[in-house]
């Protein structure tokens, strides 16, 4: 593998998924200063959806649309959960209104 990022990888849902936890973990600190936890989650969904749509589209016209976006939180869902597995997995959150859960 002579190349890191392609957009052949990025076509694929590994590639997305990756590329997706790449992005927002490098990022979330700036939104996690202004915004909650929760914040986190549509943000990692608004880097899927524009990635899946420029990288692997699925089809044109309503149903490629729809596929689009499910794909997207296919994709997110993926990407936020394989980080919370591995980087995170004992990790407390709290609620919007600042009450923690177990």
């Amino acid at each position: 593998m002579n190349e890191f990022m392609t957009g052949e990888v990025l076509a694929t849902f590994v590639g997305l998924a990756t590329a997706v936890t790449i992005i927002v973990q490098f990022t979330k600190s700036v939104l996690k200063k202004k915004y909650s936890d929760s914040s986190v989650r549509i943000y990692a969904f608004i880097i899927a959806l524009i990635l899946t749509f420029i990288f692997a589209k699925n089809g044109v016209g309503p149903k490629g649309i729809v596929l689009t976006i499910i794909n997207a939180v296919l994709i997110t869902t993926a990407s936020t959960g394989a980080y919370e597995m591995i980087a995170d997995p004992k990790a407390i959150k709290s609620k919007d209104n600042n009450i923690k859960q177990e």
